[in-house]
């Protein structure tokens, strides 16, 4: 709380100047990025719905592979919706880690299925599913870009938010004291 009442102090008193994020997309072209990953996204639920693991337990696999998938399919719909979250607040470092970490999570899960699909149920579906993974990776090194550079925008903001800080500090501290009166409102 007191660190909040530090930082609107600073900003009402026009201490805080913000830098132009230089290496950032526009907002417009971040919304489609993440439209182009959510769009890609989508398509592996089709793929997911096919699926059938426990006949691949059946044939000898792993039970894990159940749990993978019903996994994955909900690591889709997360991640369609933190890329919706972040495409309305782009600026959200926090959201921009999660949106890619969820990408990360989808297509290491997608590998390992993959793996089962060619052997247990169809190798052909392996395949679209492979390439489908394919497709996503031009929209996942955007996004790996992008959150590289909001990263360094916000560590450049924090540094120019501290050498503000630092400089209204000492501006504060140089001005004089303001003089007390005693209880008959005479100067001391």
């Amino acid at each position: 709380m007191t660190r909040r009442l530090v930082w609107g102090f600073f900003f009402a008193a026009g201490c805080v100047a913000w830098p132009q994020p230089a290496g950032l997309p526009p907002e417009w072209e971040v919304r489609k990025m993440l439209a182009e990953l959510s769009a890609l996204a989508q398509r592996f639920q089709p793929i997911l719905d096919q699926l059938n693991p426990r006949s691949w337990v059946a044939a000898g696999a792993p039970e894990t592979y159940v749990t993978q998938v019903a996994s994955t399919k909900k690591e889709v719909g997360y991640l369609v919706a933190t890329g919706k979250a972040l495409a309305e607040r782009p600026e959200k470092l926090s959201l921009a880690l999660e949106t890619l970490f969820r990408m990360q999570a989808i297509e290491a899960f997608l590998r390992s299925l993959s793996e089962g699909v060619r052997r247990y149920q169809n190798p052909a579906l392996a395949d679209l599913l492979d390439g489908v993974m394919g497709e996503t990776l031009g929209s996942r090194e955007r996004l790996r870009q992008y959150v590289v550079e909001l990263a360094a925008v916000k560590e450049d903001e924090l540094a120019v938010m501290n050498q503000e800080a630092q400089r209204c500090r000492a501006a504060i501290s140089r001005q004089p004291a303001p003089r007390q009166t005693d209880s008959r409102g005479e100067k001391r």
